[in-house]
């Protein structure tokens, strides 16, 4: 009788049987799950079956296996088992070093890499780039796909949190995150592929820790731009106003400035130096201009429009750096006005607040941002909320005290009744 058996050491199936007076063991890559014993159980019955019916052809089922020298075919078993059945009966025994026909990660990376990338933008298939070339092949680009382990796995972003990340601190987990993500999608698929069980099942993402904004207050924001070099701002006045994300407002061009209608149309975004489709396609939108940004993109179109294709641009009519910029124009500014050194990218939410603050529509404030839905406005900036646009519970307790009117708590019920008859009348 042909056997089911587990390797305690490896976690790994196996199957257990004697044919011809001899003990035989064939081991898989599967691992110990319900679904995986019983897609060998079908194979080991197959086989018991053949056994029993003198058809078994061992080089068949195990054709690396060292056994199959101890055994040749004794009658012919063409047609006994079709094609498709044999094939699988053969994956599905097979064991990581017995697979010549499974690609090794490394092989199947990059097989994965080909077949999607004409649906990445550029930064994107930049950034699997290096994620691959610098972690993901080292680590495991020799291995069968069918023999990566969960253990390996673990152990591997174990690793990863060792690793040092920018200014010598360790990598964060949003970023130890994104590293394995392909990670896991390059097993799945293979799994799917090749008919194996996926070692990522059950490995949860790492906790990533809420991020805070800090957007700026109206007096800081009127300071900032008191203060700020004249031919900057425009710039700023735009950043702080729109809620554009740094790649939208240094990759905006006068073509997707509608000065008739009063929109700025956002269709491409800047990364890395090149034009590329927006964030997500949620990120393709019309932002109204308010008096001030009309203002000073009117002033914008005097200084530059002559002389370069995008809004915001160097003397010589070249798109911004704002590595450059940051570095030479925005922390300088704020140490000289004594304010907490932030990130440009808080003018984003510095509009998104200003907005709040005035009472605005969140859902037309959404769309301004770019975002799908509300949800994540609330999400973001839940602790604005309540104080710039006391949605707090104030304004319904405000609306029942002006429009019902109570009756004295101590007055009695024939005289609440004789006022309601009295209102009647």
């Amino acid at each position: 009788m042909v056997n089911v058996r587990l390797r305690k050491d490896t976690g790994k199936l196996f199957l257990d049987f004697r044919y011809r007076g001899r003990r035989c063991r064939e081991y898989t890559d599967l691992q110990d799950t319900a679904t995986n014993r019983r897609k060998l159980k079908k194979v080991a019955e197959r086989i018991d079956q053949e056994i029993k019916g003198d058809t078994f052809d061992y080089a068949r089922y195990f054709p690396d296996s060292r056994n199959r020298a101890h055994f040749q075919p004794e009658t012919s078993v063409t047609g006994v088992v079709s094609d498709r059945e044999d094939a699988a009966a053969v994956a599905a025994v097979q064991s990581p070093n017995s697979a010549p026909d499974l690609p090794t990660f490394g092989e199947f990376a990059d097989t994965w890499f080909s077949e999607n990338e004409v649906r990445w933008r550029k930064s994107h298939r930049r950034n699997l780039t290096s994620i691959l070339e610098a972690h993901l092949k080292p680590a495991f680009g020799q291995k069968k796909v069918s023999a990566i382990t969960k253990a390996q796995i673990l152990a591997f972003r174990a690793t990863l949190a060792k690793v040092p990340g920018r200014k010598g601190k360790s990598l964060s987990a949003k970023r130890i995150n994104g590293i394995l993500m392909p990670l896991r999608q390059i097993l799945d698929e293979a799994a799917d592929r090749f008919e194996f069980t996926t070692p990522y099942r059950n490995i949860k993402s790492l906790r990533v820790p809420r991020t805070h904004v800090e957007p700026f207050s109206l007096a800081e924001v009127q300071q900032i731009l008191a203060r700020v070099r004249p031919d900057f701002r425009p710039y700023y006045t735009v950043r702080f106003f729109t809620g554009l994300r740094t790649g939208e407002i240094d990759g905006l061009k006068w073509q997707y400035v509608d000065f008739e209608n009063r929109l700025i149309l956002i269709r491409e975004t800047r990364v890395n130096g090149e034009v590329e489709y927006t964030k997500t396609d949620g990120s393709q939108r019309e932002i109204q201009m308010s008096g001030p940004v009309y203002e000073v993109l009117r002033e914008q179109e005097r200084s530059s429009r002559n002389r370069s294709e995008y809004v915001f641009c160097s003397r010589r009519g070249n798109p911004l750096d704002h590595n450059n910029v940051t570095r030479r124009i925005w922390y300088p500014l704020l140490r000289n006005l004594g304010l907490k050194p932030r990130r440009p990218y808080q003018t984003r939410h510095t509009a998104a607040t200003l907005w709040l603050a005035a009472g605005e529509n969140p859902e037309w404030i959404a769309r301004q941002m770019g975002h799908a839905s509300t949800e994540m406005l609330f999400r973001v900036y839940s602790r604005y909320v309540p104080n710039l646009t006391r949605q707090d519970g104030s304004a319904f307790e405000r609306l029942l005290t002006a429009n019902f009117v109570h009756a004295e708590p101590n007055a009695p019920a024939s005289q609440n009744a004789a006022e309601e008859a009295r209102h009647d009348d």
